[in-house]
């Protein structure tokens, strides 16, 4: 006997009325998307935005927070991917073939880094390693190979400030030389620190920017999501069709956080900045403490740099102790924090440490002897953070 509402419930013709708005954009779940005809099918478009053909392509909700996060970093074209490493990966696949050649700042995202040293090496693309504090270093390391320069501000961990437009007009000058009939070297710019707040990336000179949504877009460490923008059409398309190629997506609920987390994101970044700021000079005072690396510090390298570029400093700083403590006394002082949690990532609303062995991840010597603690500053008030952190150091000295 047939079921006389199975196929009614599946084709049901009720339509709801349109001109329903409300703050929150509606969250489109789909892989399939519905055409009115064939003709439809054979010609509607989703690389302009102008329609929809399947969910991995694209949906008014993956659309619209494409598009804010275009306007957050004054770019033109924007697209999402699961995460920021993925971003970093899409970047890299997009721009490079086999037989160039890929220039890494030695203080940047390490899995970005071995990424290179990695897949990109087994492809037959090469890469090294430049100092990010000095564009001469990379002057002298482009060659007619290079195709993709990575930037970072400020460093990975130790949160060095690197002079951006010294260093894009490095790269600039190099394509000046090289003339119209060599590919240009692209210059790509990891912005999770920025976010789109401290700097325009754009108005450095790069030419593409990436970030990790995860962080301060998210803001609730319960995302991961990265995304690409640029501001050139033609550089837009080839990372486009590789992200489609590799049929990279983010799921709408997702993207429906990361829409709801760009709301508070300026008062998160600003509030969570004002802590760090407090936190890091107030370690400065304490013993045991050979240097804080914050870039809003005088001290701090890169700090004439942060000071004449940027409009906010983000969440993080990173203290190096003394070398008369051995790294087990290190993880002590982790281990006694209470508020600061252990974990990584950072710009959620709890508070994060992780101690480091920089010398193990950099080519480069590293000047301290002492271990290395990275904080990622939360949401919590900056009075309990700094209790928090006096009595896990009254552990580390006792």
């Amino acid at each position: 006997m047939s079921d006389p509402f199975t196929t009614q419930l599946i084709h049901h013709p009720y339509t709801p009325p349109a001109g329903f708005d409300a703050v929150a954009p509606g969250v489109h779940k789909a892989s399939t998307v519905l055409f009115p005809n064939v003709h439809a099918l054979r010609t509607q478009e989703w690389k302009d935005k102008s329609g929809y053909t399947y969910g991995l392509h694209g949906t008014p909700t993956t659309f619209t927070l494409e598009e804010r996060i275009a306007t957050l970093e004054g770019g033109r074209f924007c697209v999402l991917a699961p995460s920021g490493l993925s971003a970093v990966v899409l970047v890299d696949m997009a721009f490079l073939r086999q037989g160039d050649e890929l220039l890494i700042p030695d203080n940047a995202y390490g899995p970005g880094k071995a990424f290179a040293e990695g897949e990109l090496k087994a492809w037959g693309i090469s890469h090294r390693f430049f100092d990010a504090m000095d564009p001469a270093d990379l002057a002298s390391k482009l060659s007619p190979a290079t195709r993709l320069v990575w930037l970072e501000a400020p460093g990975s961990i130790t949160l060095e400030f690197p002079d951006v437009p010294a260093l894009t007009a490095v790269v600039q000058e190099a394509n000046r030389q090289r003339g119209a009939s060599q590919r240009p070297i692209i210059t790509a710019f990891d912005n999770t620190w920025g976010a789109g707040i401290a700097f325009n990336a754009f108005e450095l000179g790069v030419d593409v920017s990436m970030q990790a949504l995860t962080k301060y877009p998210s803001g609730g460490a319960d995302v991961l999501m990265g995304s690409v923008v640029t501001r050139d059409a033609h550089l837009h398309q080839a990372v486009l069709m590789t992200h489609m190629r590799l049929g990279l997506g983010v799921g709408a609920n997702d993207a429906e956080l990361v829409l709801r987390g760009l709301n508070s994101m300026a008062v998160r970044y600003r509030a969570q900045d004002a802590s760090t700021r407090d936190l890091a000079a107030w370690m400065q005072r304490q013993p045991g403490v050979v240097k804080v690396l914050h870039p809003a510090l005088t001290d701090s390298p890169g700090h004439e740099h942060w000071l004449r570029d940027a409009r906010g400093a983000a969440c993080l700083f990173s203290v190096v102790f003394d070398e008369a403590f051995a790294q087990d006394r290190i993880d002590g002082f982790c281990d006694a924090l209470q508020l600061f949690r252990l974990g990584w990532s950072w710009a959620g609303p709890v508070s994060l440490c992780a101690p480091y062995n920089v010398s193990s991840i950099r080519t480069a010597p590293w000047p301290y002897k002492g271990g290395l603690v990275r904080f990622a500053v939360g949401l919590e008030a900056a009075d309990d953070l700094r209790a928090d952190l006096a009595q896990a150091l009254s552990v580390l000295t006792a």
